[in-house]
C-alpha cells in the first residue's frame, strides 16, 4: 500500500498569514475606530454635513492602514516588555512566532499604502503627513519617559483630525485645533482605562502609565479629561454654528462619561476595564451622529 503524503502545516506561499493578521489586530478594530472617528468628526464639521464619499473612503482606508502600522511599531518597540506581561506575551513578536524582518516587511508595505493615500489629497495634507509618521514612531517609546504616555497617543490620533480638516478645506482653522485638543483629552481618558488591565505588570517591569500615576484618583483624572474633551467639542460646534441636536448628543455623552468616571471609584477588573474602554467607540459614534444631525436636522 502506498504511503499517504505527509500533512504539512506550512502556511501558503511560506507567508504566516494568521500571525500577521494577529500582529495588526485584524480581529479587533477598536483602535482603528478610535483613530477614524475624530477624522470623521473633522470631515463633517469642515463640510457642514455629509462629507464626500471620496474623502470618507480615503480616511477609512488610511485609519486602518495607519493603525495597523502603529501597532507593528508598538510591538517592535515593546517586544521585550510584552514577554513580561500576561496579556501580551502571546503576541507574535513577543512569542517569536514572527521575526522582526517579517514585521518590518509588512510595516513597509503599510506605510507605502499610506503614502499612496496621502498623494490623493490636498498638498497641505502631504506637508502634515510626516508629522503623523513621526508621532506614530515616537509613541511606543513614550511610556519609557512620560508618566502619561496616553497623551502622546492622543496627539497621534488627534493629528488625523487635523489632516482630515486640511483635506476638506485646504487650510487649518480654529475648529480643527479644538477637535485636535478634544481627541487628545479623549485618548488620555480611554487609554488610562485601558491601562488598568496591566497595572500590576507595568509596575513590576517599570513601564510608565497614567493609571499608575493617578492611582486612586484615576476616576477624577478620567472625569476631568472627558470634561475637557466635551468643552473642546462644544466650542468647535459653536464656532461652526451647528444646530441644537449636536448639543443634545454631547449632553447624553456627558451623562455616560459621568457614570463611567464614578464607576472607576471602585476597583475594576481587567475584563471590565476592557469593556469600559471599548464603550468609547459608541461614544465617538454618538458625537458623529450629533454632528450630522446638527447640520442636517436643525
Amino acid at each position: 500500500m502506498a504511503t499517504p503524503p505527509a500533512l504539512t502545516t506550512s502556511p501558503p506561499f511560506g507567508v504566516p498569514w494568521r500571525a500577521l493578521a494577529r500582529l495588526i489586530r485584524l480581529h479587533n478594530q477598536t483602535g482603528t475606530s478610535l483613530l477614524l472617528l475624530p477624522t470623521l468628526w473633522a470631515l463633517v464639521l469642515a463640510e457642514r454635513g455629509l462629507p464626500s464619499l471620496y474623502l470618507t473612503a480615503i480616511f477609512v482606508a488610511g485609519s486602518f492602514v495607519m493603525r495597523s502600522a502603529g501597532v507593528i511599531l508598538n510591538d517592535l518597540a515593546d517586544r521585550s516588555f510584552d514577554r513580561e506581561v500576561a496579556r501580551t506575551r502571546t503576541r507574535p513578536l513577543a512569542s517569536g512566532e514572527l521575526s522582526v524582518r517579517q514585521a518590518a516587511a509588512l510595516l513597509l508595505l503599510l506605510l507605502t499604502a499610506a503614502a499612496g493615500l496621502v498623494l490623493l489629497l490636498d498638498p497641505l495634507v502631504l506637508r502634515l503627513a510626516p508629522v503623523a509618521l513621526a508621532l506614530a514612531a515616537f509613541y511606543p517609546f513614550s511610556k519609557r519617559w512620560l508618566h502619561i504616555p496616553q497623551a502622546m497617543l492622543g496627539v497621534a490620533f488627534g493629528w488625523g483630525a487635523v489632516m482630515a480638516w486640511a483635506a476638506a478645506r485646504g487650510r487649518l482653522e480654529t475648529p480643527a485645533w479644538l477637535l485636535f485638543g478634544a481627541t487628545v483629552a479623549w485618548a488620555v481618558a480611554y487609554d488610562t482605562i485601558y491601562g488598568l488591565q496591566d497595572c500590576d505588570d507595568d509596575r513590576r517591569i517599570g513601564v510608565k502609565s497614567a493609571a499608575l500615576l493617578f492611582g486612586s484618583s484615576t476616576w477624577l483624572a478620567v472625569g476631568i479629561a472627558l470634561a475637557v474633551m466635551l468643552l473642546f467639542l462644544g466650542a468647535a460646534g459653536r464656532l461652526s454654528d451647528i444646530g441644537w441636536p449636536y448639543y443634545v448628543a454631547l449632553s447624553g455623552t456627558a451623562l455616560f462619561f459621568a457614570a463611567q468616571s464614578l464607576r472607576l471609584r471602585r476597583p475594576v477588573d481587567p475584563s471590565h476595564a476592557f469593556a469600559m474602554f471599548r464603550a468609547h467607540v459608541w461614544c465617538g459614534v454618538a458625537v458623529l451622529a450629533g454632528l450630522l444631525a446638527g447640520f442636517l436636522l436643525a
